[in-house]
């Protein structure tokens, strides 16, 4: 299926839960017989291939990788514990193997034509992926309609931002680099396989009891080559989005991922957002403030981003850092700086975070056992946010 066109797309079966016949053609070129796809049951609805030749790839290749799909009616519903952009997210026990799942429910209301290309992203890269700081797809099932879908994920009891929200103490430094290396690693992981997560926040980091760090939602997310091809800016949830991206650069790379890292790290050592913008405007301004007015000599090519000219950027000669986080050692600073360099190229990568002196200095990263335990919130039924700052926190 590599190379699909929209004139070859109508030999992807356009039809779910019964079976395909596809013709074999000889050497001759003419049909020697018919072979039989098993694409039954089946758990996905096509799109109109003369419309959507891109999307039609995407499902058939989730097709043949996933087979046949069983039926939601083999899960127990618990608990709802989660709604995000994509989906809602259930609590539930797998009647089969007793296991204990993330039931992801993909979200249809503003689709007419199929499942969301979100959706389809999502699960064709899951499918590549596996590794221990990455949330595992398992399978995908099927509930009584055709449009009703569900991504069965590796379940994690906490996720980073309730805990944030309601842990009566911060986490330790040790606890923070313990829980900054692991998401580094599955960066590192992702950026080797030439994935952009694109929406790296501290409510898509889940944590099992076991202490495991684990990075979720890939709605977002694209494969990248080389070239690099122009992708929108408006991604990455607003406190974490790269200052690029808020001046409108359609060449994303791995960069992006890395300066919501930065923003991560600092959230988890000062228990609060480090730039909480309200409007893109606004979080020019935060970050101006926080790390100086860039200019051409410390971004070459800034100037010519396209919405420069629509921010008026204060002149603010110093970097704040230092002053945001005045206990943190000289090796935990550079590390931050490295994260916040205005200069998508010169940014840190997850192998320079990971090698960084910061995580071999004390106090060490605990290990993930050693990681505290708390209240299984996600096992109780989902309740709206209350707080403002929860809202926020949630919002695309």
């Amino acid at each position: 299926m590599e190379g699909l066109s929209p004139g070859d797309a109508d030999l992807v079966p356009q039809v779910v839960g019964r079976k395909e016949m596809e013709a074999d053609e000889g050497k001759d070129g003419r049909q020697q017989g018919q072979r039989l796809l098993e694409f039954e049951p089946c758990c996905m609805c096509f799109l109109d291939p003369r419309r959507h030749a891109h999307s039609v790839h995407l499902q058939t290749s989730c097709i043949m990788k996933l087979g046949r799909c069983r039926s939601v009616k083999e899960f127990e519903k618990l608990n709802r514990i989660g709604e995000g952009t994509y989906g809602i997210v259930y609590r539930a026990r797998d009647t089969q193997t007793d296991e204990i799942v993330a039931l992801k429910k993909v979200r249809m209301d503003k689709e007419k034509d199929g499942v969301p290309i979100s959706s389809l992203r999502e699960i064709t890269l899951l499918l590549r992926l596996r590794h221990p700081n990455i949330v595992e797809l398992k399978e995908v099932v099927v509930g009584n309609h055709l449009e009703s879908i569900f991504l069965v994920m590796g379940y994690c009891e906490q996720d980073l931002a309730s805990l944030l929200e309601n842990m009566p103490t911060p986490f330790s430094e040790a606890q923070v680099k313990c829980i900054v290396l692991q998401v580094l690693r599955g960066l590192q992981y992702l950026h080797q396989n030439f994935i952009i997560h694109r929406d790296l926040k501290v409510s898509n980091l889940l944590m099992t009891d076991k202490g495991c760090v684990k990075t979720a939602d890939f709605g977002l997310a694209r494969a990248y080559g080389i070239p690099v091809k122009p992708m929108t800016p408006k991604v990455v949830t607003l406190w974490y989005r790269a200052p690029e991206l808020l001046l409108g650069t359609t060449t994303q790379t791995t960069s992006i991922d890395m300066w919501a890292m930065g923003c991560i790290l600092a959230e988890l050592l000062a228990h609060k957002p480090l730039l909480p913008g309200t409007s893109e405007i606004h979080q020019v301004d935060l970050i101006v403030q926080l790390l100086g007015t860039p200019s051409e000599n410390i971004w070459p090519g800034f100037s010519r981003l396209p919405l420069v000219g629509q921010y008026s950027l204060r002149k603010q000669p110093y970097n704040n850092l230092k002053h945001k986080f005045p206990w943190l050692s000289e090796a935990g600073l550079r590390l931050l700086n490295f994260l916040f360099m205005y200069d998508p190229k010169k940014r840190a990568t997850a192998r320079d975070g990971l090698e960084s002196s910061y995580f071999k200095e004390k106090p060490l990263p605990c290990e993930p056992e050693l990681m505290p335990t708390f209240p299984h919130h996600r096992n109780k039924r989902a309740v709206p946010a209350t707080s403002e700052a929860q809202g926020k926190r949630c919002k695309p």
